[in-house]
């Protein structure tokens, strides 16, 4: 019966008999990938697209097409689901309260070594279980994404800019370079204390342009993947219970959270990895 089949197919005896040899072991290999990517799914919590999950198989140790990944993915249901909400803005311009920095950065968010360009902001939560609020200010590293310092607070105080710049300041290592800090034209970055603090330090100011998101979109993409990846679908029914979540979620995006352009590494170990050629 096989030998007619064959025949009417026209597929040599030979042929078939290598293809029906191969099959299981094609199928074995693919269960061990499908296990990984489950595996790296969980590890995530189903923040990584194909791409991610490509590049950790090739950590793995498999080297996988990233279209197999991307149908496996889709067959086994475990696309990325996170992107489906807009990010919404916190906005802490009031006019012209202080000193308005020129924009030095430019949209050169390019860095060849640490602490050179560093970027920071303001993002608000509202936690509609409670009604409270909840305010985050980091400053990030242009050189690898990396949240260097930050600061959460129920309020968009100046305390809450001007302490994690102290720390920032406190931990960055001794440089042969001045640190230029970027930001919006928000009060507390116009704020006499904000500009001495900076003056005192020997570090640069830079403000994007009135109104133009894109002169500090890193940070602006930073702040979309934390309520994508992290709050937009869960249900926080409290202040504390939010706060400890973004300080998970900022050490997993710093150590465990990996880049396509940082080749597959996460900041840290991206920092890691260059500094012995960079400082």
């Amino acid at each position: 019966m096989l030998k007619e089949l064959l025949a009417a197919a026209g597929i040599a005896k030979s042929v078939f008999k290598y293809w029906n040899d191969r099959l299981p072991e094609e199928d074995h290999k693919d269960r061990e990938v499908i296990q990984s990517i489950q595996e790296i799914v969980a590890e995530s919590q189903g923040r990584y697209g194909y791409r991610r999950v490509r590049l950790a198989l090739k950590e793995k140790g498999f080297v996988v097409n990233h279209k197999k990944v991307l149908r496996l993915m889709r067959q086994y249901k475990l696309l990325c689901v996170k992107f489906k909400h807009r990010n919404r803005q916190y906005k802490s311009y009031k006019g012209k309260v202080g000193k308005i920095a020129r924009n030095t950065l430019r949209r050169r968010f390019k860095a060849d070594r640490p602490y050179q360009k560093v970027l920071t902001d303001v993002t608000q939560f509202n936690i509609s279980a409670s009604g409270e609020k909840l305010y985050l200010s980091p400053f990030m590293d242009v050189f690898n994404g990396e949240i260097l310092s930050y600061k959460i607070g129920r309020a968009p105080t100046l305390d809450i800019a001007v302490t994690p710049l102290e720390e920032l300041i406190r931990q960055r290592p001794t440089l042969d370079y001045r640190m230029t800090v970027h930001s919006d034209q928000g009060w507390n970055y116009q704020h006499k204390k904000w500009v001495r603090h900076l003056k005192k330090n020997k570090t640069f100011q830079s403000m994007s342009r009135k109104g133009n998101c894109l002169d500090n979109s890193p940070m602006e993409n930073f702040f979309g993947l934390l309520k994508q990846e992290m709050f937009y679908g869960q249900q926080f029914k409290t202040y504390a219970e939010l706060e400890s979540a973004i300080h998970q979620y900022i050490d997993f995006y710093n150590h465990d959270r990996i880049k396509t352009k940082l080749k597959g590494m996460s900041p840290v170990n991206y920092r890691r990895h260059a500094s012995n050629h960079i400082i």
